[in-house]
């Protein structure tokens, strides 16, 4: 029984238990219920607020972009409506020009009527004076022509005979001057104008003992040198030097490299020295190919013949006036082509005809003919082009000129020889031709002090001012370049200076 009770108890207390539970979880329940609906309304305002905020923002940018694009519109338009303006206006000046236009070809037309009315009247009258010509002279207009014709020829025959006759004066006057430049051409055919300097090479050695050795026994080494060679060796009393003459720059060149090895394997016998030449003899042979060919590629001209571009190898050994002739055909050319392109012309052409100008210097024949004629004959015959071979032939007028290069070419050679160091004078002559012209005015009375100054070109003749007056010093200046043309030779022309002035000199203390 007892126990019955406590269960029941228990039971009761259970429920108890579970009720009073129950109650406090539901009013929980409501509790965080409540606190989540007050949450969600909280958070609903806020969504609301963002939404609206946003709705004014995108509201605010499509109102800028509307602004933009309206405005962009507008600038259009108002760009369109002066465009239209300036439109406008231009076709209200061309309808004026056009108006313009219309009157001008209206008085146009009104001025050719009136000048075709004056014509017809000119040609009335015209004819009417000829009419009234004929009736007076008693001569139609056909044979008033003729007379008129024949008078006019017998004027030109007179002309005509008057400028021969002064062709053949001058022709006259300038004959002496022709023949001295002959004179000159041959002397530089043959490259003898300076016999020092262009005829001899020295040999440097170095003692003397080797003088007996290239001499030999009874000199039959320097013998057989003589005859392998060509060329006058000359053994004297020079210290360390032996001279090599002749006037065949190859043979001399030869000569002095033949020594060059002889003395340098120190075997001088007849039999070396031939053997020696002969191997020198080709090298130069090669050397000059080689030159021709080295100039030819350096100036960029192409498909020359062969024995042509040993030609110009060989010019290398010449010289003119003391000029180089392979510097001055080279330099010619290149002055050629320049001046070619200057006025339009093929400067290729050009640098051909002036690098194969002076060509008949250098024959291996050497026959009796002006260096341009032979010149000439070479490249035709080495299948030149023509107006090249009247180029080469015409530089001195030994041919008549056919073509633009021709004295392109001529001029081109004066240039490249006539330049100022181009061609070289002997330096003991210079100086004494200087001293002589000084001399020469230091002569007269009265002279005080002479300067020869300008490479001999100019002298200035100082005088004293008590010894020598205005007048006399004129006198005296004819008779110092009268004294210097009959007395001495000189490239040009000398001007004379005469010099007279007083100077007062004080001191202030």
């Amino acid at each position: 029984m007892e126990i019955v009770i406590g269960i029941i108890g228990l039971l009761i207390g259970a429920a108890i238990a579970w009720f009073l539970t129950g109650k406090m979880a539901n009013s929980r329940y409501q509790k965080i219920v409540s606190d989540a609906e007050k949450d969600a309304e909280v958070i609903k305002k806020n969504k609301l607020l963002e939404a609206k905020e946003e709705v004014l923002s995108l509201k605010a940018d499509a109102e800028k972009q509307i602004n933009s694009r309206t405005s962009k519109i507008q600038n259009t338009e108002n760009r369109l409506k002066q465009r239209e303006m300036s439109l406008n206006q231009r076709h209200e000046e061309l309808n004026k020009k056009n108006n313009e236009l219309d009157e001008f070809k209206v008085n146009l037309d009104n001025q050719h009527e009136l000048l075709d009315k004056r014509n017809q009247e000119l040609e009335k009258m015209h004819r009417q004076q000829v009419e009234k010509l004929e009736t007076i002279s008693g001569l139609s207009a056909d044979e008033a022509k003729e007379r008129l014709v024949e008078s006019l020829k017998d004027e030109a025959k007179t002309d005509a005979q008057a400028y021969i006759n002064e062709i053949m004066e001058e022709a006259k006057m300038t004959a002496n001057k022709e023949a001295k430049r002959i004179v000159v051409q041959s002397i530089q055919r043959v490259a003898t104008e300076t016999a020092i300097e262009n005829a001899i090479t020295v040999f440097h050695i170095d003692s003397d003992e080797v003088k007996g050795r290239i001499i030999g026994r009874e000199g039959r080494n320097i013998r057989a040198l003589e005859a392998a060679t060509g060329v006058e060796i000359v053994v004297d009393d020079t210290p360390e030097a032996i001279v090599l003459s002749g006037f065949d720059p190859v043979r001399r060149e030869i000569a002095r490299l033949s020594l060059h090895q002889l003395v340098a394997d120190g075997r001088i016998h007849p039999a070396r020295i031939e053997e020696v030449v002969s191997k020198v003899k080709k090298q130069i042979e090669e050397e000059i190919v080689e030159t021709g060919k080295r100039t030819v590629i350096d100036l960029g001209i192409h498909g020359m013949h062969p024995e042509l571009v040993r030609m110009i190898g060989k010019m290398k050994y010449r010289s003119s006036y003391g000029q180089n002739l392979l510097q001055h055909s080279r330099e010619t050319a290149n002055l050629c082509a320049v001046m070619a392109s200057e006025l339009g012309l093929n400067p290729k052409k050009a640098k051909r005809a002036g690098l194969l100008h002076d060509i008949g210097k250098v024959p291996d024949d050497e026959p009796e003919l002006p260096h341009a004629v032979l010149g000439m004959k070479l490249a035709e015959k080495f299948k030149e082009k023509p107006d090249i071979c009247n180029a080469i032939g015409s530089h001195h007028d030994e041919t008549e000129m056919t073509s633009l290069l021709a004295p392109i070419v001529q001029v081109c050679d004066a240039i490249s020889g006539a330049r100022p160091g181009a061609r070289r004078e002997i330096v003991e002559a210079y100086i004494k031709r200087l001293n002589d012209l000084e001399n020469l005015a230091m002569s007269y009375p009265g002279v005080v002090k002479t300067y020869a100054i300008q490479a001999g070109r100019e002298l200035r003749v100082i005088v004293g001012a008590d010894k020598i007056d205005d007048t006399e010093t004129e006198k005296l200046s004819s008779e110092i370049a009268r004294k210097i043309q009959t007395e001495m030779t000189y490239p040009g022309q000398v001007k004379i200076t005469v010099i007279r002035e007083t100077r007062a000199v004080s001191f202030a203390k």
